[in-house]
């Protein structure tokens, strides 16, 4: 049985604890926050578990073989590496760190202890990000010409991080999940319309060394709430819509053809506009399956879905996209 340690009992700390208390293989023995508020509200939901507002009981619980840092993100690096430093496994909340340099130590600290060292990016266990990857493996899109994201709702404002840190990982993880091509380059504009000036609004684009294109549009000033992300191929396109209840992936036998393309005054183009078909999906909670992959991962030695490595090429990407905002759009390379 491996025993898990829980630093920090926000909104989704309670999704995290529901899910590992229910994961074979494992028990969150305890949970570690400053609100003494929030531990009695965890004990309550599950009284096996012991409570302590001190990170050291937790730390050095020798009982203790792995611990969830879900705290917020100013904070992942400093618990991470204590957990680290005395031996344990780590998950994370995304983004793994603040910075490049952060993510980058934990990672060579983790892989110094050999150590697990995963980050929670959730969307990567849907049973929709799966099949789309399945098929994208497959070669069903043919080959890939863009990724187009939007994720935008009213709110919730973080007093921490912008909107680019807090809602463009998500997309950013499965973009990498999706697709080997790394980026060589990022630009990225964004607005803040509050006194912290935190960014609200913000838009993401990355450039690869092939003709492929990314683009992420981030917002929490929108009227509507809106997931949703388009995946274009030369054979098919695919539309995956989170918010959906059922129908979240839609793929697109649509596409165009080009002809005389050597003389552009001449250009003439075929479109392709046929079926639309809906996969089926499987159905499962994400969350219980990346806990699932955590234990496992410690419990076998493995490689976790998302490991320390995948966590910090989504944070390389997020820290170009500031300094990008910083200098007014400025294109950096990576």
């Amino acid at each position: 049985m491996i025993n898990v340690g829980m630093v920090g009992y926000g909104y989704w700390g309670n999704n995290l604890l529901r899910n590992f208390m229910n994961t074979p293989g494992c028990t969150l023995k305890t949970v570690c926050d400053l609100r003494l508020e929030r531990l009695k509200i965890a004990q309550k939901q599950f009284p096996s578990i012991e409570i302590t507002d001190k990170i050291e009981d937790l730390i050095n619980d020798a009982k203790i073989d792995a611990v969830i840092v879900a705290t917020p993100v100013f904070l992942h690096f400093k618990f991470a590496k204590m957990a680290l430093l005395a031996g344990k496994h780590v998950l994370v909340e995304k983004p793994l760190t603040a910075s490049v340099d952060e993510a980058t130590e934990l990672v060579n600290l983790a892989k110094d202890k050999n150590l697990i060292l995963a980050v929670d990016h959730t969307f990567l266990f849907t049973g929709s990000v799966q099949k789309i990857k399945s098929m994208v493996d497959e070669g069903s899109f043919g080959k890939l010409q863009y990724f187009d994201s939007t994720r935008i709702n009213l709110g919730l404002f973080q007093p921490d991080i912008n909107v680019i840190w807090d809602l463009a990982p998500h997309d950013i993880s499965i973009l990498n999940y999706l697709i080997d091509e790394k980026p060589v380059s990022v630009s990225c504009t964004g607005q803040s319309h509050t006194s912290n000036k935190l960014e609200n609004i913000a838009y993401l684009t990355l450039q690869y060394q092939s003709d492929f294109i990314a683009h992420f549009s981030c917002s929490w000033v929108s009227p509507v709430k809106i997931r949703r992300i388009l995946i274009g191929g030369d054979q098919k396109m695919c539309l995956y819509d989170d918010v959906e209840p059922t129908e979240k992936v839609k793929i697109y036998d649509t596409g165009f053809d080009v002809k005389n393309e050597e003389e552009k005054h001449k250009m003439l183009i075929d479109y392709r506009a046929g079926d639309i078909y809906i996969p089926k999906i499987a159905q499962k909670e994400a969350l219980s399956e990346m806990a699932k992959d955590f234990i496992n991962a410690i419990d076998k030695n493995q490689r976790p879905l998302v490991d320390g490595e995948s966590g910090l090429e989504v944070v390389k990407i997020l820290d170009a996209a500031q300094k990008s905002i910083n200098n007014k759009g400025q294109e950096i390379k990576l």
